[in-house]
C-alpha cells in the first residue's frame, strides 16, 4: 500500500465530464452570485452577523458541491480504477482528498 501522503495521482490526469454537469454549473453560478452579495454587504457596511450568516450559507453551498463531486468521483473514477486493478492507488488518492475536507 502506498503512503497516504503520496501526491502522485492514481492515473494520468484526464478530462472528466461530470454527471449532472449543468446542475453543478447552476449551483456554482448561484454561489458566485452569493459571493458578490457578500461583497456588496461589506461594501455597504452591513451588520456583521448578517454577513456571517451569508458566509455560512456559502460554505454550506460549497460543501454540497464538493459532496456531489466526491460522489461522482467515487461512482466513476474510483469504480473504474478498482475494476482495472488500480484500486489501492485510487483509494489513497481519495483518502487524501477526504482528509482535506475532514479538517
Amino acid at each position: 500500500m502506498k503512503s497516504s501522503t503520496s501526491k502522485k495521482p492514481c492515473h494520468a490526469p484526464q478530462t472528466v465530464v461530470q454527471p449532472g454537469k449543468e446542475a453543478l454549473i447552476k449551483r456554482l453560478n448561484r454561489i458566485e452570485g452569493q459571493v458578490r452579495g457578500v461583497n456588496k454587504m461589506i461594501s455597504e457596511d452591513r451588520y456583521c452577523v448578517d454577513i456571517l450568516n451569508q458566509v455560512s450559507a456559502l460554505q454550506s453551498a460549497l460543501d454540497a458541491v464538493a459532496m456531489l463531486l466526491l460522489e461522482n468521483h467515487t461512482h466513476g473514477c474510483m469504480q473504474g480504477a478498482i475494476k482495472s486493478g488500480r484500486g489501492d492507488e485510487a483509494i489513497d488518492e481519495l483518502m487524501a482528498v477526504v482528509r482535506k475536507f475532514a479538517r
